[in-house]
């Protein structure tokens, strides 16, 4: 899965947790998707996985990248 397909992906699990709020889904959805890259990046230790040499990122940061575009 790309990363961004991974994000996209992670926008739509997000949107029943979101289909609770009185605000625009896709807004919450992609702020608990990041959220959830968030944890996966500092918590779980990502940042310290390898390195995509033609991005010169992983793939979790490219994913925290399409999160943001969308």
């Amino acid at each position: 899965m790309t990363p961004k397909e991974k994000a996209k992906y992670l926008v739509e699990k997000s949107m029943p947790l979101a289909h609770d709020w009185e605000s625009d889904n896709k807004i919450v959805a992609v702020k608990i998707a990041l959220l959830c890259v968030d944890v996966i990046l500092n918590e779980v230790g990502a940042k310290d996985w390898d390195i995509d040499t033609a991005t010169k990122t992983n793939y979790w940061q490219d994913v925290e990248t399409e999160l943001s575009l969308l």
